[in-house]
């Protein structure tokens, strides 16, 4: 099979659509299964996330509140793994899918209700993976001390967006656009791009999770897995909570589904040839 790079010809489009018809069929034909590769997803994504709240928050407590940058770029560094782990364990992330999606859809492989039918399913799956790391960080003390604060003061944050009423909102969406459009980048880089070698592929894909995390963009399966973790052990306000996922779910679909997979399938579909 040809490695084209997707910036080179054609070849791109035709490999997305391949993967996205092996989703569909799995998703089709062997639910179980999809629900639980993107069940491994949202437990992968509720490990290292932890991690990153934990190792931000101690670093921050044993330096300083000066030092709460540095906190946060080591937490960044740890989370940044999540996204190479997810693809090199062939399980199912939603985000990742929206760019498949908006090839199929820009390529007219697959209607757009079929589409987000798709993404509502691995959406679904991401989240039972993350209500099993809720139940387990439940029956522990990983939540607790500097993690606990720094996780409930970035809870109120992300759900504190609908205080400040449509600039909030708005601030919301953009951030999950922008956060989604890194990781499209990543995925179409490595997706049979440009990037062949493993260590180049973990680069693109780590510093695109490292550097949405940095500056504070918003991710519907993380904020998810997120709310998810902490309202379990502490409650939380199912209903902002929900408004705000779908919020930044839209926005992901937007920088992933639209601004890298529609812009991409269209700039590297196969020129048409005239009517003769």
């Amino acid at each position: 099979m040809t490695t084209t790079s997707p910036t080179r010809g054609p070849a791109f489009v035709p490999h997305v659509l391949d993967a996205l018809d092996a989703k569909q069929a799995l998703a089709d034909d062997r639910t179980a299964r999809y629900l639980v590769r993107a069940g491994m997803a949202g437990v992968i994504i509720g490990v290292l996330y932890l991690a990153n709240y934990a190792i931000s928050a101690n670093l921050t407590a044993a330096l300083g509140d000066q030092a709460a940058f540095v906190g946060r770029l080591a937490g960044a560094s740890v989370f940044g793994l999540v996204l190479f782990f997810i693809v090199y364990t062939r399980s199912e992330l939603t985000t990742s899918t929206m760019m498949m999606v908006g090839v199929g859809v820009q390529q007219r492989r697959m209607r757009p209700g079929r589409a987000l039918g798709l993404l509502g399913l691995c959406m679904l799956g991401n989240a039972l993976g993350g209500l099993v790391i809720a139940l387990l960080v439940w029956g522990s003390t990983l939540l607790s001390g500097p993690t606990l604060a720094l996780v409930e003061h970035s809870v109120a944050a992300k759900l504190g967006y609908f205080d400040h009423g449509i600039g909030g909102v708005s601030d919301l969406f953009v951030r999950a656009i922008f956060c989604n459009l890194l990781i499209n980048l990543a995925m179409l880089v490595v997706y049979k791009g440009m990037v062949t070698s493993d260590f180049g592929k973990f680069v693109a894909l780590w510093g695109s999770i490292f550097v949405f995390t940095v500056m504070g963009f918003e991710h519907s399966v993380a904020n998810t897995v997120l709310f998810t973790v902490f309202g379990v052990s502490h409650g939380i306000d199912v209903l902002r909570a929900a408004a705000a996922i779908g919020v930044a779910f839209v926005g992901n679909l937007v920088g992933g589904g639209v601004l890298i997979g529609a812009v991409y399938g269209y700039l590297n579909s196969a020129p048409r040839t005239p009517a003769e």
